[in-house]
């Protein structure tokens, strides 16, 4: 208890039950028949709420097996729906990656190649000052699903350029300004027009993203991006509730070690891991709060079954592990490494989605738009040359519409740094091999610690990888 009220652990038990286990867990586990397993026509496209987190690796949440920071919303939202184990993006800085996302194409396609910002830094390179030109004329998936009949709102951290006025088939927006990285009382955009905020950023992009759940109708599809700030930094400004949940918490299965000598950006956070870490955890769980009362207005409106609701982030974090701290620039070289590979994945649809299930496969950010595409039945651009795939008889369990096997291979590309991961390998070439490469085991070495590259008994599989990146690269540039 805190001044006389229930912490925040309690404080949503009941929401949770009546939203979240009545109906998607409970009934959806004992009411939905194998039959479903078969592939059916959609009735109707369906709105589609994306949930989007900043600076948030897989391995941060309790579905995906971490056992301290405490995500117990999230965590149901997985349990109720469809976990994609082996989930990553293509670059691990967040311009890059979220222009991935909604659009389907690679850094070398759409033109954001790191993090926009007015001072970027030149040695070693930190930042872009501004998207390509070209950056106005992609087709986001906003574009594809306003064209198909949805009304669509972005809400929170855009990114991408022209953040106060994201265009791009959005009719409602509500966006942090350019630089704007405060959590109380922030400047925010609202369709176009700045405003001075009274609150905590999140709550108030989920106030906003629940009025416009409540004026929507059955028969009018929606398209709704909650992009939170949390959990990036700073990590000052979170209500007092979520700080004093970790106040004693010693974090020793996190696995952080000291300050590695090539650590680069925030590398101010080592001075102080684990009190750092208490910090960034509150932020996750002040996240995780977010989720209910989402759900609860989708319920309320009698959307939630027509409604495929989706959390992810658009790149992961290291938070001390291997002496790092931030994303692919906590260090000089980049890194690649699984920890801001790899983000989360939950689809949650009831009666499409089957509940409880854990996909092995490895998919990519590149491969949402497709899937998106499939799922409201429209084809995605003919003339993008995207790289991605649909996964939807994946997330919908309906394995035999697959039209071919599915190939267990993703890559990645950030500045001078490339990827190519399969089910057991990934290797790392910077500067197309002229760089140093890293090569590793996950099989054996899952928290890769031995790089492989020039151990003469992985040649085979260095030059199989090496071939099938230089492909990647040569066909999607």
């Amino acid at each position: 208890m805190q001044g006389g009220r229930p912490s925040v652990l309690h404080s949503t038990m009941g929401v949770r039950s009546k939203m979240l286990s009545r109906r998607s867990l409970l009934a959806a586990a004992a009411g939905v028949p194998a039959s479903l397993q078969r592939r059916r026509s959609l009735p109707a496209p369906p709105n589609i709420v994306l949930i989007l987190a900043d600076d948030l690796g897989a391995w941060m949440l309790g579905c995906y097996g971490n056992k301290e920071i405490r995500t117990p919303n999230i965590d149901l939202l997985a349990r109720a729906g469809t976990r994609f184990v082996h989930h990553f993006v293509c670059t691990p800085i967040c311009s890059a990656s979220r222009a991935t996302l909604f659009t389907g194409r690679v850094p070398r396609q759409h033109g954001i190649h790191c993090f926009l910002t007015d001072k970027p830094i030149q040695d070693p390179p930190q930042g872009q000052k501004a998207p390509p030109p070209s950056f106005a004329k992609e087709i986001m998936l906003s574009d594809i699903l306003a064209g198909r009949g949805y009304r669509c709102a972005y809400l929170g951290k855009w990114h991408m350029g022209s953040d106060e006025n994201p265009g791009h088939g959005y009719s409602f927006t509500y966006t942090l300004v350019a630089g704007e990285r405060r959590y109380q009382d922030p400047v925010m955009s609202l369709n176009g027009r700045t405003i001075r905020e009274k609150g905590y950023l999140a709550e108030l992009i989920t106030r906003r993203a629940c009025e416009f759940i409540e004026q929507q109708r059955p028969g009018q599809p929606f398209f709704l991006v909650v992009a939170h700030l949390n959990p990036h930094t700073p990590y000052d400004g979170h209500p007092a509730k979520y700080y004093e949940l970790y106040r004693d918490a010693s974090f020793e299965s996190i696995g952080w070690e000291p300050a590695a000598a090539n650590a680069l950006r925030e590398k101010e956070y080592l001075k102080d891991t684990v009190a750092n870490i208490r910090r960034c955890a509150a932020a996750v769980t002040a996240l995780d709060e977010q989720i209910p009362p989402l759900l609860a207005s989708l319920e309320k409106q009698g959307l939630r079954d027509q409604t495929l609701v989706v959390f992810t982030a658009d790149n992961g974090f290291l938070l001390g592990r291997h002496g790092l701290w931030s994303k692919g620039l906590a260090s000089n070289p980049i890194n690649m490494y699984e920890e801001v590979m790899a983000v989360p994945m939950i689809w949650n649809w009831p009666g499409k989605v089957p509940p409880m299930a854990a996909r092995p496969e490895l998919v990519s950010f590149y491969d949402f738009l497709p899937t998106i595409c499939e799922v409201v039945g429209v084809a995605p651009p003919a003339d993008r040359n995207l790289c991605g795939r649909s996964y939807w008889a994946l997330a919908s369990g309906h394995l035999r519409d697959l039209k071919q096997p599915w190939r267990n291979l993703v890559f990645g590309h950030f500045r001078n740094t490339e990827m190519a991961r399969d089910t057991r390998y990934k290797l790392i070439l910077r500067d197309q091999g002229q760089g140093p490469g890293e090569l590793y085991d996950l099989r054996n070495d899952p928290r890769e610690r031995v790089n492989q590259y020039d151990n003469p008994e992985f040649v085979s599989v260095r030059q199989a990888l090496t071939k099938q990146l230089e492909e990647w690269r040569r066909k999607y540039t």
